[in-house]
């Protein structure tokens, strides 16, 4: 299945009246004035009142690998916090990525979470001396659990447990989500027998003053794997919780918020060759080279030992995980009906940007235009030739 991305920037503006301008001043989403991009008077004049703009954003995992790690859309005056970090005590884990994009201008907001590496087995030996909440080769020692418990446990713990308030106000599974992950491992690692649940699960808290409404998505793997001992055959269960994923805003808002907040994660895309690139560091530290890393820095020379190049089972296994998090965001998606599709000419692809409005136009340098007024055209008064993009 081919993914689904967003690849192109939105160049269209918010207008507001100036008081004591001839015409409308172009704002930001944030609201702060934009300089004038030399476009004819009289079309500024018909730019329409409900439209977005968006910018391409990139990470670059610079402690690491020292190559872009994903791309984004990002609305204009939001701000982007976080990155890529490495953990050199988890050999089958040593990435992860901790993302926030967030408006200043009021409370709304998408987040990216870091993994959750669990470990648990019925060696009492072991669990002697590496007891409940321990790190064992770098996985936090506990049961396993199934989606919604991990949810409630441990993310809502981890990462809202400074808040106020908090209350559970919503859960579910989301089997189509499970039901992805599940058919990635099992294509890409049969012999593991990878195990997936998922869940998601709505909170409120008071946060600044403020109730936040927030959604949070999550999937379980787990697998299982038996040794023999000194004391007899003993089961051991590698667990974790990925795909954390959430979207936040003032309650009552989050359905309003759902246009801006959907594009943001229908267009975050995984860069193909970091991914490749941690899937080769990750097979160095679990061949037992983890012994001659002390350093952060070194990871760039094992990547730059292995090659570049991407090979065909990584190039798939980066495709899987990408239709995997293509369907996070279309559960979220199928709740607000907040998108539509679009045919881009220029990339033969098809995109999803924000629903509600009547045209879409994209240029050569992938840039493209949403207006919901059919007499806006961005070819008047622009040094661009744009290109209209079909609805679907």
């Amino acid at each position: 299945m081919a993914p689904r991305l967003i690849l192109v920037g939105l160049l269209a503006v918010v207008t507001t009246t100036c008081s004591g301008c001839d015409r409308p001043q172009e704002r930001s989403v944030s609201g702060q004035p934009l300089q004038d991009r030399g476009g004819a008077q009289a079309q500024v004049a018909r730019r329409p009142a409900d439209v977005v703009r968006f910018r391409p954003y990139r990470c670059v995992d610079s402690e690491g690998l020292g190559i872009a790690a994903f791309g984004m859309l990002v609305p204009v005056g939001w701000q982007v916090d976080g990155g890529v970090s490495w953990r050199l005590d988890n050999p089958a884990f040593p990435a992860y990525g901790a993302l926030r994009v967030s408006n200043p201008a009021r409370l709304e907001e998408v987040e990216i979470f870091p993994n959750l590496p669990m470990f648990w087995t019925n060696n009492q030996m072991v669990l002697g001396m590496f007891p409940v909440g321990a790190k064992y080769f770098g996985n936090v020692v506990h049961p396993p659990l199934g989606a919604r418990d991990a949810l409630r446990q441990l993310v809502l713990p981890a990462y809202r447990g400074n808040v106020t308030g908090l209350a559970i106000i919503g859960e579910a599974p989301v089997p189509e989500l499970a039901a992805a992950v599940q058919q990635m491992q099992a294509r890409m690692q049969p012999e593991a027998g990878i195990r997936a649940d998922a869940a998601k699960v709505r909170i409120e808290y008071s946060w600044n003053g403020t109730t936040v409404e927030e959604e949070l998505y999550g999937v379980v793997q787990a697998f299982s794997f038996t040794m023999p001992t000194m004391q007899g055959t003993v089961t051991n269960q590698n667990w974790w919780v990925d795909y954390l994923f959430s979207f936040k805003a003032a309650k009552g808002r989050l359905d309003e918020a759902a246009k801006l907040l959907q594009t943001v994660a229908f267009s975050f895309r995984v860069e193909p060759q970091w991914f490749a690139g941690c899937g080769r560091v990750v097979e160095a530290l679990i061949k037992g080279q983890i012994q001659q890393i002390r350093q952060i820095g070194e990871i760039g020379r094992i990547y730059a030992q292995t090659g570049s190049e991407i090979r065909a089972a990584e190039l798939q296994r980066w495709e899987a995980d990408q239709a995997v998090r293509d369907r996070l965001a279309d559960d979220w998606s199928r709740q607000f009906r907040g998108y539509d599709r679009y045919w881009d000419p220029s990339g033969e692809r098809m995109v999803e940007l924000p629903a509600g409005y009547d045209n879409a136009w994209v240029n050569n340098l992938g840039e493209v235009v949403l207006a919901d007024d059919p007499s806006f055209n961005p070819n008047i008064g622009s040094n661009q030739t744009w290109t209209p993009m079909p609805k679907k």
